[in-house]
């Protein structure tokens, strides 16, 4: 058999296993299909491998397994797949394997995030992004800003950063020696990094944003979200008199993570979320433990567009049992429920299964009838008030209207601010970036830095220098977010990501404006403990 042939056939069989995935094994599950259905999905699927022969044997060039590849990974299943919903996905081994790592929350490297970024002359290095708190490069001083040259003795020219990462992921305890350009050095500058265990935490920050009220990032739901967030209330200890808890841009992750996640502020036996499919039979997922005794303390949850899937189970579940303030702005509104079935070579089908449903009975999953799958992540109007009219209400155990379809809707919109046109000219040329690369390359700060007019006429000297045209007026009008990001940029490079972090929060608008609404969360914990409180007597 010849070799195009040979691949042809592995290429069909692959794309025939996805197929039974989503078809044939699926209902095995269920029940057998009528014999007209099934003698539909036979004809469909002869008539993919009719024209797949066609273009084998007849397209203008001959298909290496280069295309090949493309028409299965990137073409037939992907196409597929979008047709049924914007959330079902196909992970080719790479991706797959990236998805895993994301899921266990650590791997063995050296602890640092990476780009591909241009020059000014248009050459494209890969640079330092940031590093990892405790990590072997953040120990060794590696900054953001430096520019890898070479890697055990070889070039970095011409890797993207993908192949630098694989390179420098290895065995605990292995050496990786790293040179990098820094700007103010002459000669590059060698790191003789020994790899370790990188945990990438999904709470990358937890600390007492104010006396008494503690603060928690959660960025993603992975399999230590639950314990990293119990490790912070922990810490928090019982000064603690309220929680401020930030999902902005959380993507979502594993189901079970946000179900043990919510347990902690939930009474036993409360209602987390349910899941109704076709394949699979209908599941409860309840508050196994409940919050210790005692511990009631008001909780208030940032959100935003961008807040998705797990993270809406998580406000869900708090908002419909009166249990959280949630603020910000309205959700992605993801109500679909993935299941990763392994096909073949470490890939990956992430299939819808279910429809997840808050303890009210929401739905909150979006309407993507009609659109485009960039319009559906990226593009939502929201100049026009949102119409409810066609929205199914619900309420909450305390009585309060919530809505489903569309995402979580805030018991408080604060809105983002709107990035004007000084932002987009000093981002668009990595002006913070830059700069701190700038300030940085002869001297050092210590955290109890402060943003002072020295800094501004350096950071002002700096924009001009960049060609960054701006007048007095929109420096002045925009004067905390650029205090804001020097420092941010700044403690990021000299201290880590945490640091930085740590900065950016203290001088965030929507985290300051969320702050003012922990009355509010006090208000709703105490009369939902008056509810609880009057159903126990009433059952006596």
């Amino acid at each position: 058999m010849p070799s195009s042939a040979r691949r042809a056939v592995v290429s069909l069989t692959f794309f025939l296993a996805t197929c039974a995935v989503g078809g044939t094994f699926l209902n095995a599950k269920v029940s057998a299909q009528s014999a007209g259905d099934e003698s539909t999905l036979r004809d469909n699927l002869h008539q993919f491998t009719d024209v797949y022969a066609v273009v084998e044997q007849n397209y203008a060039d001959p298909l290496t397994k280069d295309t090949v590849d493309k028409v299965i990974y990137d073409g037939a299943i992907p196409s597929m797949l979008r047709v049924l919903d914007p959330h079902s996905n196909f992970y080719d081994p790479k991706a797959y394997a990236q998805m895993r790592e994301d899921q266990r929350g650590h791997y063995y490297g050296v602890g640092m995030h990476i780009q591909s970024q241009p020059d000014k002359a248009g050459v494209v290095h890969v640079m330092v992004v940031d590093t990892f708190e405790g990590s072997p490069a953040h120990k060794a001083g590696i900054r953001p800003g430096d520019v890898l040259v070479s890697i055990d003795g070889k070039s970095a020219d011409g890797m993207d950063s993908l192949a630098v990462s694989n390179v420098l992921k290895g065995a605990k305890g292995t050496h990786a020696s790293v040179a990098v350009n820094r700007e103010g050095h002459d000669k590059p500058i060698v790191f003789d990094l020994v790899r370790d265990d990188i945990p990438r935490p999904s709470v990358d920050l937890a600390y007492m944003i104010k006396p008494g009220v503690g603060y928690i990032h959660v960025t993603q739901f992975m399999e230590t979200t639950s314990h990293e967030v119990q490790d912070a209330l922990t810490k928090f200890g019982p000064d603690m008199q309220g929680l401020l808890i930030d999902m902005r841009g959380n993507p979502g992750g594993l189901l079970n993570e946000a179900v043990a996640m919510s347990d902690k502020f939930l009474k036993k036996g409360d209602l987390v979320v349910s899941q109704r499919g076709r394949a699979f039979p209908d599941q409860v997922y309840r508050a196994n433990h409940g919050e210790a005794s005692g511990e009631h303390f008001p909780i208030v949850v940032l959100v935003n567009r961008n807040t998705a899937s797990a993270a809406e189970i998580v406000s869900g579940a708090l908002q419909d049992h009166d249990r959280a303030l949630i603020v910000g702005e309205t959700t992605f509104g993801k109500g679909l429920v993935q299941t990763v079935f392994q096909i073949a070579d470490n890939t990956g089908l992430a299939l819808t299964t279910y429809h997840y449903y808050t303890p009210s009975g929401r739905l909150i999953q979006r309407d993507y009838a009609g659109v485009s799958l960039y319009d559906y992540y990226y593009v939502r109007d929201d100049a026009k008030p949102a119409d409810k009219t066609n929205l199914e209400v619900k309420l909450t155990d305390g009585g309060r209207t919530v809505y489903g379809g569309g995402g979580i809707t805030p018991d408080e919109k604060i809105d983002q601010q709107k990035t004007n046109a000084f932002e987009i000219a000093v981002l668009s040329h990595s002006g913070f970036f830059d700069f701190s690369k700038h300030y940085l390359a002869n001297r050092d700060i210590d955290k109890n830095f402060q943003v002072d007019d020295a800094v501004l006429a350096d950071f002002k000297g700096f924009l001009k220098k960049e060609n960054v045209t701006y007048t007095d007026a929109d420096f002045a009008g925009n004067l905390p977010w650029v205090k804001m990001n020097i420092k941010f940029y700044l403690f990021t490079s000299q201290f880590g990501a945490v640091e930085g972090q740590h900065a950016r929060a203290d001088e965030d608008p929507q985290i300051a404006k969320a702050l003012t609404y922990m009355p509010e969360a006090q208000a709703l914990e105490q009369n939902a403990l008056k509810a609880d409180q009057q159903k126990t007597a009433s059952l006596r």
